[in-house]
Parts: C-alpha cells; structure tokens; sequence
C-alpha cells in the first residue's frame, strides 16, 4: 500500500487536548475532561510524537510537553504520574509505566539540539532507578536507544538496556506453556509489541544479533497471533491467554499503535515487506480494516476514538488513543528505506534483496 493513501498525522485534537497545564488525559466526545486533569503517561507519548516532526510548527508542543515530563520527575529520579487542573502532584513518585514512558520521551528529546541538555540531565537522573515490570522497563530501553543513538558509549543508557532484556526475558521461558506459545509472559497484556521492539532497539544498539533475532521472532509471532481474516484483530482490554479464542472487545488503540512502532523498526533493521505489511495493517485498523469495520480516526476533529468495540467503537477522543492514531499515521507515511543489513535473512520468510 503507497505511503501517500494514508492521511497525514493530525494535530488539531491534541491541540485541543492541550493547555498550559499539560495534555487533559480523557475527553467527552471531543470535549477535553478537565475534572480529570493530566498525566505523565500521556505527556510522555505526546513528546516522542512530537519528535518525530520536523515542522517547526510542532515546536510549542515539543517545549509544552518536555516542560511537563521535566516537572513530572522528583528529586530522587522517579515520576509522579498524575496532575491537576492546580498544577499540583498527585501520588508519590515511583518507576511504574509512567517512569518508563518519561525516559522514552527524555531519550526522543536528547537528539533535539534545542532540548537536548535538560532532556540528558533528567534521563541520567531516571535511569538510575530500574522496574520490576516488563512494560515499564520496556518503554525506559527505547528511551536508553534513542540516547545512544546520539551517544553510542553513553554508560548509563547502556547498562539500563541491559537491565531491560533481563527483565523482558526470552521466548519460550513460560513454563509448560510448550513451542505454540513462545511469548516471556503467560498472557499478552497491553502494548505487547513493545517488548519485541525494546529487544530490536537494545540488539542493534548493542550490536547484538541474538536479541535482535528473538526481538523479530517475538513480533512475529504477535503479528500472526494479532491478525484474522486479512486485517488485525488485536488483544481485548482483558488480555489473551493460550487458551483464548478471539476476536475480542473492547481493542485498544495503544495495542495496535505499539504494533507500528515494532514493525516500524524491525522493517528499518532488516528491509524485509512482512514487517511493511504488518505497519499498513495497523494504520488500516484506524481506517476501517478491523472486526467491527469501523473507522476510529475522525477526520473531522482529527482525533482518534478509544476503543473498538463489537458493534462499533467509543465516541470518546482521549489523549490516549489520539496518540495512538497519530503516532501509525507517522509511521506508516514514513516508513524507512533502507539498504539491506545484517538481519535481512534473520527469518525464514524474509523476502530476497533488500528494499
């Protein structure tokens, strides 16, 4: 499918969503929820969107969201999730999903000369800290590759990597679960695609091949097991185990949005059409090209809906699934060429040459 018969990722809804305060996490329809107020795990996704832009028009958002992931972080390195329309922090700091989602966009804004300072400075003082949870742990590694991206020795981003394959683990070390089920975890969850494509971030910025192998055989094996019927039939908001028969409800934006991004990746690594196929499949789903044959990209706002459900999909436009919308769109309209690699022949069903 042409780059170009995808549309463009949208602004004006995240625009809407956003105020001196930060990014309001829920909407009514397309009206911002503001007795809910903000939260770090929105802020966080919304700078690494924001980075990806290199429209100057994006900046203001850019400094907007960096300003608040910077507020976000206590003393001690860890964040504080939630904020109110007071200004004021909710919770006490910790290293759950919000930790990790701030290093990643602290790592997407140190290749940006006009943040890179404070972005750097802040990531040190996170990266310090390390998570029990596999997620969070995930989202801190893609921040930990972006950084060496720019600073390929840098120490602290190197050793929290390391930190991250331990926890995310390997395929097939589910015990008793046998070969059909090869995910590290009993059941898939929520954003799976991010822990094969924190495998394929830490291989190749490593320069280890034997994780970026078990990062495209996990994302395979997602990607089969995330597609019915021509089109994604991605995991319900209650998971997936072994047993489990699909499709199911209500599908979440941020599961197929996490999808891009590790197909996204895997395709920049090894040129291969499977992993082009699987990122149009996932802007398609936004389209219309899911189990209920319903769009949740709303042209007329530009926001994207929160979920699709059996019989259509939640009016509702949050931060969340906004992002998400955004966040395909980017990377289905600029999916890598790239010159064949050393990972082009890592699957039995890599095409031959290169893109």
């Amino acid at each position: 499918m042409s780059h170009d018969s995808f549309p463009s990722p949208p602004f004006t809804h995240l625009r809407l969503l956003t105020d001196e305060g930060g990014l309001y996490e829920h909407a009514q329809g397309t009206t911002p929820r503001r007795e809910h107020g903000y939260c770090l795990d929105d802020a966080a996704r919304a700078l690494v969107v924001v980075c990806r832009e290199a429209d100057p028009e994006q900046d203001d958002l850019r400094e907007q969201y960096l300003s608040f992931v910077l507020a976000a972080q206590a003393e001690d390195g860890r964040f504080r999730n939630r904020r109110g329309t007071d200004l004021r922090w909710r919770g006490t700091p910790s290293v759950e999903d919000c930790w990790g989602r701030a290093l990643w966009g602290l790592g997407a804004a140190v290749s940006d000369s006009r943040s890179a300072d404070r972005a750097l400075v802040a990531f040190e003082r996170g990266a310090r800290w390390r998570a029990p949870w596999s997620r969070a742990m995930a989202f801190a590694a893609l921040g930990a590759a972006e950084v060496l991206r720019v600073l390929p020795q840098h120490r602290g981003a190197r050793d929290l990597i390391g930190a991250a394959v331990q926890v995310i683990g390997r395929p097939g070390q589910v015990p008793g679960a046998g070969t059909t089920w090869p995910w590290p975890e009993p059941r898939l969850t929520y954003a799976n695609a991010a822990l094969p494509e924190a495998l394929l971030a830490s291989g190749a910025a490593l320069d280890a091949p034997a994780l970026v192998m078990d990062g495209l055989q996990l994302l395979g094996w997602l990607l089969d097991a995330e597609t019915r019927g021509g089109h994604l039939s991605v995991v319900p908001v209650g998971g997936r185990g072994p047993s489990d028969a699909g499709p199911g409800f209500d599908q979440q934006p941020i599961e197929v949005a996490a999808l891009a991004d590790a197909c996204a990746r895997a395709h920049a690594l090894t040129g291969q059409d499977r992993w082009a196929a699987g990122l149009d499949l996932a802007a398609a789903w936004f389209l219309g090209a899911n189990d209920a044959g319903t769009p949740l990209y709303d042209p007329a706002s530009g926001g994207g809906c929160d979920g699709l459900e059996r019989d259509g999909r939640n009016e509702n436009q949050g931060a969340e699934s906004t992002l998400a919308l955004v966040s395909t769109l980017q990377q289905a309209r600029s999916r890598p060429r790239v010159p064949a690699s050393r990972y082009e022949s890592a699957r039995e069903s890599a095409v031959r040459g290169s893109r």
